[in-house]
């Protein structure tokens, strides 16, 4: 008898075996399946297309502006510009209505007209098996041949640096889904910790395209599932490198940490899109971190790009040790 797959990703091993026993060689197809590859990159001629698929299953509340959002964020991770999106929408068998409908379709619009996107189709229906609704997107996007950042792109030197805070989706989510049940925390904590869904907001898109056009990047990647550290495991897996990351000087925003300790969860395995996570060539690092902050986007140094060979290590107070991988993410524990 065969053991039940656990909730959460399925594990890195496993999937690169699924994707050498299933997935086939086109010549157009730049950047297909892979650990870390979070959007495919195919060519067009004098342009790439980068095409990019996630679902929404974790958040209930406003889960229109998150399919948007989180599909158009790995997009920008490639340089391109996110162009068309497209969505299936599955609904719970008695208890989807109209007034349902109306809702998601309002926040998906809205986030579109937020980014310049436009709505080109999709699937909706009523159908069994679920209890709330699911959306899966589906994000297109184009980018110029001599502007594409590689997911597979960091080097050895290079210094990582993460945009804003850790971990922005996850507090919003937790905020919204179980802030009710956290009655011993004061009710304009909560309200800002729900706010972060758009302030400081979990897109990165302008943070990518400020970050590209000041200087020269080797990488960038949106952590989402299993948070920054997963993300940081999948940069590496995806170049075949490995990662001296300072623990000191990782940007736990306040209300995450609040919320983390209040639940008893680790903020490094928290989804976490909103954070850029980027690999730059020591010599652009100054110019992109003055560009993203006159922009009003924080930046911060979080460590260095090493050879395989030395792992993917965090740097403690005491010592170094390895940098956990969480297959499952975080907020299945915070949520309960």
């Amino acid at each position: 008898m065969q053991t039940s797959l656990p909730v959460g990703k399925l594990s890195p091993r496993y999937l690169s075996q699924l994707f050498e026993r299933y997935t086939f060689p086109d010549e157009r197809v730049l950047l297909g399946p892979g650990i870390g590859h979070d959007a495919a990159v195919i060519s067009f001629g004098d342009r790439y297309l980068v095409a990019k698929t996630d679902p929404i299953t974790f958040a209930t509340d406003e889960i229109g502006w998150y399919a948007v959002h989180v599909n158009a964020n790995d997009v920008a991770c490639t340089g391109a510009t996110p162009r068309w999106f497209m969505a299936t929408l599955l609904l719970p068998e008695g208890r989807a209505d109209r007034s349902m409908v109306d809702t998601i379709f309002d926040q998906i619009a809205g986030a579109c007209t937020a980014l310049d996107v436009a709505l080109i189709g999709g699937h909706t229906e009523v159908t069994t098996g679920f209890d709330r609704p699911v959306i899966v997107g589906c994000m297109l996007g184009e980018v110029a041949l001599d502007r594409l950042v590689r997911a597979d792109g960091a080097r050895p030197g290079d210094v990582l640096v993460v945009t804003k805070g850790v971990a922005v989706e996850g507090t919003a989510i937790i905020a919204r889904e179980i802030g009710a049940a956290l009655q011993d925390l004061e009710a304009d904590f909560l309200a800002r910790c729900r706010d972060f869904l758009y302030t400081p907001g979990i897109s990165v898109v302008r943070d990518a395209a400020v970050a590209t056009a000041a200087g020269r990047v080797h990488a960038m990647h949106d952590p989402t599932e299993g948070g920054l550290a997963s993300g940081l495991w999948e940069m590496a897996e995806a170049a075949g490198v490995g990662l001296v990351v300072d623990e000191a000087a990782l940007p736990v925003l306040p209300e995450t940490d609040v919320l983390c300790r209040r639940l008893g969860v680790n903020p490094l395995g928290l989804i976490a899109s909103g954070s850029l996570l980027m690999a730059l060539p020591p010599t652009a690092v100054d110019a992109v971190c003055t560009a993203l902050r006159e922009a009003g986007i924080s930046a911060t140094e979080i460590g260095v790009v090493v050879e395989r060979e030395a792992g993917i290590v965090l740097r403690g107070p005491d010592g170094d040790r390895e940098l956990p991988y969480f297959t499952q993410d975080e907020i299945v524990k915070a949520l309960g």
